[in-house]
């Protein structure tokens, strides 16, 4: 639906990133994380207080991303290796991170994709989280 504006609204810019990733529901994720995959968990800390974590991911708070993930930054973090690291965002159920995952794609990292629903799925899904 547009928004009143005629532009395509959130709702639409959210359809047309997400057209453009390879999402990985929870299981897939798992099993992409055992082939070297990064899950980055881009939740603030009160709701990794909250919910918990997924035991591994690398945390990096949204406003911080770009920076880490790109290797070229000078602020990257250790996996951020090179241009073709397979980085997975994820949130609290799926939204921003497809947004952060299309913003990561935009500065060449070609394989940035988003977990589909977030650490909620995750946990749903019966995957490894450590509780708070």
């Amino acid at each position: 639906m547009a928004a009143a504006d005629g532009t395509a609204g959130i709702n639409g810019a959210l359809a047309a990133v997400r057209a453009t990733l390879d999402r990985l529901d929870p299981r897939q994720a798992y099993a992409a994380l055992a082939e070297g995959a990064v899950l980055v968990d881009t939740r603030p800390e009160f709701q990794r207080r909250a919910s918990g974590t997924v035991p591994g991911a690398l945390l990096v708070e949204r406003n911080h991303l770009e920076w880490r993930c790109d290797p070229s930054s000078g602020a990257s973090v250790a996996e951020a290796t090179g241009t073709d690291v397979h980085w997975i965002v994820m949130c609290d159920e799926g939204y921003a991170s497809s947004l952060a995952a299309a913003s990561l794609r935009s500065l060449g990292l070609a394989r940035a994709t988003d977990l589909i629903g977030g650490f909620q799925a995750w946990r749903r899904a019966g995957l490894p989280v450590t509780l708070p």
